[in-house]
């Protein structure tokens, strides 16, 4: 089944589910948290606003992330869907997550841009549905301060468990069915522009 993903792909970019509003991203959490935040489509208090929060618009990479949500404290599976001007505020407004020399004049600059954006970019090789590394990679957009408060209290539309699909896709992986596991996968396709929001982000 390695025809699924002879599809050309930019070598960094932005996959995602998403509407003409809104973009979905992944995150994983304990019960205690995932299942709250599920039911009421908000994040819980125990949900720490003063940390960095990482999102995910990739299915696939959250699944080796959270191991299919059998990782410890990752066993609740979320699909947070948020509004896409946020999710391009935090971009305009992120620095990468480490010193690249074809971006940044030296590492004293970098790490003053660190200490100033609320968000922070790295790329990470996309995942088959084996959980195999491609030859591309995918965003993960790390959220603190304001970006990690506005994310949880100004931007979140909805959030919804998506552990049995997980489940489901695993299930059917392992049994060999990699079609009708490609077939369960989020619509993922290109964000409109990319180009220019990750113009500053692309080391």
């Amino acid at each position: 089944m390695e025809e699924l993903y002879a599809v050309q792909e930019p070598h960094r970019g932005i996959r995602a589910d998403h509407t003409e509003s809104t973009i979905t991203v992944y995150q994983a959490y304990s019960p205690e948290i995932g299942l709250p935040a599920a039911r009421t489509g908000r994040f819980p208090g125990a949900w720490k606003r003063d940390r960095m929060t990482w999102i995910k618009p990739s299915f696939l990479w959250m699944m080796y992330r959270c191991g299919w949500g059998s990782k410890e404290g990752q066993e609740t599976v979320l699909a947070v869907e948020i509004d896409r001007r946020g999710f391009e505020w935090a971009l305009r407004n992120a620095c990468l997550s480490a010193y690249a020399p074809g971006v940044h004049p030296d590492r004293a600059a970098w790490q003053r841009e660190v200490r100033r954006a609320p968000a922070r970019v790295q790329w990470d090789p996309e995942r088959d549905l084996r959980l195999r590394p491609l030859p591309y990679r995918s965003l993960q957009l790390g959220l603190s301060r304001e970006a990690a408060r506005r994310y949880a209290d100004e931007w979140t539309v909805a959030i919804r468990d998506v552990t049995p699909l997980a489940q489901e896709i695993r299930a059917l992986v392992g049994g060999g069915d990699l079609a009708s596991a490609a077939r369960l996968l989020p619509p993922e396709r290109p964000y409109p522009a990319a180009d220019e929001l990750l113009a500053h982000l692309r080391g």
